[in-house]
């Protein structure tokens, strides 16, 4: 029969991050990742200054810094007169050295991470590995029944098992965790289109009929998402490739030379945007962190940042118990006491900028609901630039940051 002490199943950033800092510890830890590797078209690829802070902590910062990268010190949305840019958050203007968002892909800082922990006796990796089903006995959950890509079948026992596997888990399942949705007003497409030197840099937002865009800058290429109206896709796509793509240039007119790139619809990519959260994150022997818990909003891009901060908490305060053995209801009860009112808090944010933002420009109307309340925000923004620090910090590091145990700092 196989066991370890702690089942890790995901290997996405929360997961990988939650296996080296224990591992790191002295803890046995398994990571069950579904797939062959690490590579996912548009997934998110934003490293946050708080996880950059946290590379640093665990002396990965060079080998982080080697990595290609873009940088993004400013967040622009098209809020002022004549849908000119603003700056709604200079990341630049925060304290130095990590007052940037790093723009990596995702499968390198992945990578790097599972070559570190690699390194540790107790840490092991499988990939093409599936988590399926929970075993339980007697109440308490002790591992998972799994299927590898060949289809071979087994158990993995453990004293934790911590589902980090994204919206998608097994455990959302499960009705004692009480899965709490909230209404959204949108879906997302995800596309690339070439980047020219002369472009502006960073993120820039724009508005379009019923749609919203947002372009992040990767270097060669921009990442773009368009915003549609919940339910959409297909009445979008049978407009036409050729209607999006003017509907497209009108928001961003500065990328109007570009959209050819986009030869069909296979190009566009459909994310079922949800946002909810699970009443309770845990259940004897159960531990859910990161999108297993609360399924974020693309809106502010921070969903990673949270994951990653969620696996820093939990290493900090089942380290002790994982190394006794004995992992209580307690224990996983406080990671959810310390990370539950940062996701309500950015969930409820979020929501504020779909009722206020989303929603009216999806349907037509003007953000805010008057164009005069968005020009008097606009003004404050340029006037009172200090004010942008206020949502850059909340990009930069989320509402409270975290630190990793001791025991795995080097």
């Amino acid at each position: 029969m196989e066991r370890t002490t702690c089942c890790v199943v995901g290997g996405g950033p929360a997961g990988m991050v939650l296996g080296l800092l224990l591992a790191r510890a002295g803890v046995e830890v398994t990571v069950l990742e579904k797939h062959g590797d690490f590579l996912r078209d548009f997934r998110g690829d934003t490293v946050h200054p708080s996880t950059l802070a946290l590379l640093d902590e665990l002396g990965l910062a060079e080998p982080f810094a080697r990595l290609p990268q873009r940088r993004v010190t400013a967040v622009q949305l098209p809020l002022g007169p004549d849908r000119s840019l603003v700056t709604v958050g200079n990341i630049g203007a925060l304290r130095a050295p990590y007052n940037y968002i790093a723009m990596v892909p995702q499968r390198d800082l992945l990578n790097l991470l599972a070559d570190e922990a690699r390194l540790e006796p107790s840490f092991s990796l499988r990939m093409s590995t599936e988590a399926t089903s929970f075993l339980v006995e007697r109440g308490r959950v002790t591992g998972v029944r799994y299927r590898t890509s060949d289809g071979r079948t087994g158990e993995l026992r453990a004293t934790l098992t911590v589902a980090c596997d994204g919206r998608g888990s097994p455990a959302r399942a499960l009705p004692e965790l009480r899965l709490r949705t909230f209404t959204c007003p949108m879906d997302a497409w995800w596309f690339r289109l070439p980047r020219h030197e002369s472009d502006p840099r960073g993120l820039v937002g724009g508005i379009g009929d019923r749609f919203l865009t947002v372009v992040i800058d990767r270097g060669e290429y921009w990442q773009c998402a368009a915003l549609i109206p919940k339910g959409s896709d297909g009445r979008r796509r049978a407009a036409g490739l050729d209607r999006f793509i003017a509907d497209f240039t009108a928001a961003v007119p500065w990328l109007a030379d570009r959209p050819h790139a986009l030869r069909s619809w296979d190009e566009v990519k459909l994310l079922d945007v949800r946002l909810d959260r699970l009443r309770r994150w845990h259940r004897p022997g159960l531990l859910c962190i990161g999108d297993a818990a609360h399924a974020m909003s693309p809106v502010f891009g921070i969903g990673i940042n949270l994951a990653v901060e969620d696996a820093v908490a939990a290493a900090r305060y089942l380290v002790g118990p994982l190394r006794e053995g004995a992992v209580g209801l307690r224990d996983v009860r406080a990671v959810q006491r310390r990370r539950w009112p940062t996701a309500a808090l950015t969930q409820a944010l979020q929501r504020i900028a779909h009722a206020r933002v989303v929603e009216p420009v999806l349907a037509g109307r003007p953000p805010f609901g008057d164009p005069r309340r968005a020009r008097r925000i606009t003004d404050l923004l340029t006037t009172s630039p200090w004010l942008s620090r206020v949502p850059a910090y909340f990009f930069a590091y989320g509402a409270v940051r975290e630190h990793p145990p001791a025991a795995s700092v080097r």
